[in-house]
């Protein structure tokens, strides 16, 4: 009976033994995982305000200097298309220097890089050429402020193409957003005889205004179809290698479109005899313009990427209020009584869905804590 005793008490030590070192462990692992947690946190955040920089200096400068373009008597729309995709070679520098310079993957540039990926990225780079040689007609006959106010329909258009390809809820705060922003357009298009730039027609101005619209509606297409196509991409390299085959599909359909045109040849007149601060500045402002316009398309693919298509989308609504003032500022757009409120509609909508966001994140946050306490309670009992 002593040997047992003894022998109860050796085994009672080394199950203590045991259960401290499991304790141990258990504290490293949650220690390591807490870890793992926050570096992850840190680099989705990183990742989440590079994006938003290129995205916010992309779109306004690119705003502004396709108007310069037009401004200074550039007249090719295909021009100005092709400048928005034909900087789609920088996107080589976020697929291979991660891999090759920066050793922070393991995956190989292209890798896993499907027939199917490969082909939707060709149709969908379709309708991105089309879409910028809308966004290029309409800003060649509208004004940089009005412009933007029209494109922050594509709001509304993202919205309703995100609940039916995304299954996106409507809430009451991107609903009042919706309304807000359409109340928006509809006075500008009513405002259109007092806000045609110089030497432009009613006719002209309202085919810039519908063109503008188509290409907000196209957009707002895109940006759904991509959150649905991103979640079977495994990481942002692959968001980038997308992004530019899309990118390389609408240059050529835009370069398709500058050879029916003339070609290279017709630039190279423009930039000689048309552009009136000389060819110098015709081809600084052309790549300027493809510069920035990659930053944007960088930015908002990033954007959709990391967050949701909806999310993507008002985010560039709110640069809109931004390109506005930008327009005023460097332009000297008119800047009456219906543009102001049609700018106040805008930010109103764009708050309303920003405190919709705020909300839904509180009751999340609230429903994480309510289920905190409930395990905690049943662990204690």
């Amino acid at each position: 009976m002593e040997f047992v005793g003894h022998d109860h008490h050796y085994q009672t030590e080394i199950t203590n033994d045991l259960m401290i070192q499991i304790d141990h462990e258990l504290e490293e692992t949650s220690s390591s995982t807490a870890s793992n947690t926050s570096n992850i946190n840190k680099r989705y955040l990183s990742l989440l305000v590079i994006n938003y920089m290129l995205l916010f200096s992309g779109s306004i400068s690119s705003s502004l200097l396709s108007k310069f373009y037009f401004n200074h008597k550039g007249d090719s729309r295909w021009v100005s298309t092709w400048v928005q995709s034909a900087g789609f070679p920088l996107l080589l520098l976020p697929i291979y220097l991660p891999f090759y310079v920066f050793k922070s993957t393991h995956r190989k540039p292209f890798t896993n890089f499907t027939p199917k990926m490969l082909l939707l990225s060709i149709v969908i780079g379709f309708f991105l050429g089309l879409n910028n040689l809308l966004f290029s007609w309409g800003n060649s006959y509208l004004s940089v402020s009005t412009n933007s106010l029209v494109l922050s329909s594509q709001l509304v258009f993202t919205l309703i193409t995100s609940v039916i390809i995304v299954k996106q809820k409507i809430t009451f705060a991107n609903l009042t957003c919706v309304v807000l922003l359409t109340l928006s357009s509809v006075l500008l298009a009513l405002n259109s005889n007092h806000d045609k730039p110089k030497g432009i027609t009613r006719t002209k101005y309202f085919i810039g205004f519908f063109s503008t619209l188509g290409a907000g509606l196209l957009f707002s297409l895109y940006l759904p179809l991509m959150e649905k196509i991103y979640k079977i991409v495994s990481c942002y390299s692959m968001v980038m290698e997308m992004q530019m085959v899309m990118e390389l599909t609408a240059t050529v359909f835009a370069m398709l479109g500058m050879a029916i045109d003339g070609g290279f040849s017709e630039m190279i007149k423009e930039s000689k005899n048309v552009f009136d601060l000389g060819e110098k500045a015709y081809w600084i402002t052309v790549m300027l313009n493809v510069l920035t316009w990659q930053f944007c398309f960088m930015g908002t693919a990033g954007m959709v990427f990391i967050t949701s298509s909806l999310t993507g989308g008002v985010c560039m609504t709110a640069l809109m209020a931004v390109n506005v003032l930008g327009g005023v500022i460097v332009f000297g757009d008119n800047f009456g009584v219906m543009k102001i409120i049609s700018t106040i509609l805008c930010v109103w909508g764009f708050g309303s869905y920003l405190y919709g966001i705020y909300i839904k994140k509180k009751e999340e946050e609230k429903k994480k804590e309510d289920s905190t306490d409930t395990d905690d309670q049943h662990s204690v009992a």
